[in-house]
């Protein structure tokens, strides 16, 4: 069944089919309802692809994350494309892992497929090099770049992003009122949002006239045992810390099992702080204080920001949404 049989049925010609296909206001009520019955009397679907050349749109936006399988980034890809069906609009994904080449490989594969926008979901598309950005700066002459919690400089390329900096400055500022003096901190990766949580932490400290220096600061995998395994070596090394401050929930997890495991009464003894408020959060007992980062927020305002930028609306490039601080059983402030 093809658009010949449609309008050979309709008994009209194959370019008012194509007008009803594409929205063209130029055909009578008439003549399309006539049309969209023998559409739906044949059982005809129009090829979204040669739509997409008629309307100059494939009503279709790409997503990349890197990792489906990272709590955080699932919820945002929900979120995301949950507000993109309510606009009348599809996603492709494509998860790229963490290597340059294999990112730089699947964006120009979502620029291929005629996209109208890219979503880069995660900070971890930002590379430290500028050089290294260009694809996605030249990418931007054609189509809207959307970052959700990065942030790049360029035409046509907008951020939404959480103020993970003043959140961890805030998190760690309550731990140090409540009497906590060795703030340790556990963190996954420096991407933006990663040196900006760091730094927040960094500045509550030297606010404070707390100097842990280098050994407080300490770099985990984002696994629960491994932060567990980590915090042993630490406590069997002597490290005294009687607060724990990380960059995700799957660390404070783990955070709380080294506890059990190392007789420190949670929050009496040790105090602990996640971030991103998922549902690991709630999984742990006691339930974890953690930084809710506001990932649904985030997700709605990057796809309310690009149907803005679809109606030729003024948007700003950069949309910064405030975290807050769930309070629960892992702190006593």
């Amino acid at each position: 069944m093809n658009i010949y049989d449609v309008s050979k049925k309709a008994n009209v010609s194959i370019a008012t089919v194509s007008r009803v296909l594409n929205g063209n206001p130029n055909v009578s009520d008439k003549t399309r309802t006539r049309v969209l019955d023998v559409m739906e009397q044949l059982g005809y679907t129009p090829n979204v692809f040669a739509r997409g050349l008629g309307l100059n749109t494939m009503k279709t936006i790409g997503i990349m994350c890197s990792d489906s399988s990272d709590l955080y980034l699932a919820n945002a890809i929900y979120y995301l494309e949950r507000n993109l069906r309510s606009n009348g609009y599809d996603a492709i994904l494509c998860c790229t892992g963490y290597e340059l080449e294999t990112k730089q490989k699947y964006f120009d594969l979502l620029c291929s497929k005629r996209v109208d926008a890219i979503i880069l979901a995660g900070s971890k598309f930002i590379e430290m090099r500028s050089k290294d950005n260009a694809y996605i700066q030249d990418a931007a002459k054609k189509i809207p770049i959307m970052l959700l919690n990065g942030y790049l400089e360029g035409n046509n390329i907008y951020s939404t992003l959480c103020d993970d900096q003043a959140a961890t400055y805030h998190a760690a500022s309550q731990l140090i009122k409540s009497g906590r003096r060795r703030l340790l901190y556990l963190y996954t990766s420096i991407s933006y949002s990663g040196a900006n949580k760091l730094q927040g932490y960094q500045n509550a400290l030297a606010d404070a006239g707390i100097d842990l220096g280098p050994d407080y600061i300490r770099q985990c995998p984002k696994d629960i045992t491994a932060a567990k395994d980590l915090l042993l070596s630490l406590h069997e090394q002597g490290l005294e810390f009687d607060s724990i401050l990380t960059s995700s929930d799957a660390l404070a997890a783990g955070a709380v099992k080294f506890a059990h495991g190392a007789g420190l009464k949670i929050p009496e003894e040790l105090s602990i702080i996640g971030y991103n408020n998922s549902i690991l959060s709630r999984c742990t007992d006691p339930e974890l204080t953690s930084v809710d980062s506001k990932v649904e927020a985030l997700c709605t305002t990057t796809i309310n920001t690009l149907m803005g930028v679809f109606n030729g609306v003024n948007v700003p490039s950069r949309t910064t949404i405030a975290a807050d601080l769930i309070k629960r059983e892992t702190t006593n402030f």
